[in-house]
């Protein structure tokens, strides 16, 4: 064998032997393998950890925005008893309010033991904030309470009511009733309109009269006719 061909081979055998140890040196355990994401997140020990904590804007805010929003969040609890969430903070202290599947009000939201808890989007609990002051595209400051793991505070993402998050927005306010139709009905201003025009019909009592001028005439009981015109 020629030299460059032995040179060739020794290097192909030093790579060979590399390869596997740098794969061995970043790891194949579950831990490197997990896929991370992209959102916040953060843990309370072994057992409680928060995945995906978001604050949703309305739709169309940007920037800085100042009203009401929504905080979606995925709780797992991986311990042998329930968890309660109690409180959530956001931004400079503005405190959510829960409301469990069915939108009724309630004061904490318990996580079952071995389960997990998704807050936001239709049919599931929900944490609403009635009115916050927020950078649109940034983070913010956000703390959550727990019954027994305590407190832990993240910077939760800001993003509006769009995309994947459309349905996970605070809901918009109703629109407010036109002046004129909480004043008047449509039929009541145009019989209001018309009542001068017809007035002397109904004073007289002889709204289906003829057409002859008769109709303006008070009848009178025993009086007898008055002269039609066309007799002269």
């Amino acid at each position: 064998m020629s030299r460059s061909l032995r040179r060739g081979a020794i290097a192909a055998l030093v790579l060979a032997a590399i390869v596997p140890l740098s794969a061995c040196a970043a790891g194949n355990t579950p831990d490197t393998l997990e896929v991370k994401p992209d959102n916040a997140s953060t843990s309370i020990g072994n057992t409680l950890k928060l995945n995906n904590i978001v604050v949703v804007t309305p739709a169309d805010s940007v920037a800085l925005a100042s009203g009401p929003a929504n905080l979606s969040v995925n709780i797992s609890n991986s311990s042998s008893a329930p968890e309660a969430l109690q409180s959530v903070t956001v931004g400079q202290g503005a405190t959510a309010s829960f409301t469990d599947a069915k939108g009724a009000a309630v004061t904490e939201i318990v996580i079952p033991a071995g389960g997990s808890v998704l807050l936001g989007g239709e049919g599931q609990p929900a944490a609403h904030l009635s009115s916050v002051a927020l950078t649109v595209g940034g983070f913010t400051p956000t703390t959550f309470s727990f019954g027994n793991a305590g407190k832990v505070t993240t910077q939760a993402q800001v993003t509006p009511a769009k995309g994947q998050y459309a349905a996970f927005g605070p809901a918009a306010p109703l629109a407010s009733a036109s002046p004129s139709a909480a004043i008047l009905p449509t039929g009541a201003a145009s019989g209001a309109a018309s009542a001068p025009a017809t007035g002397a019909a109904t004073a007289s009592g002889a709204a289906s009269a003829p057409a002859t001028g008769a109709a303006t005439v008070p009848t009178t009981p025993g009086a007898p006719a008055s002269p039609s015109s066309s007799a002269h």
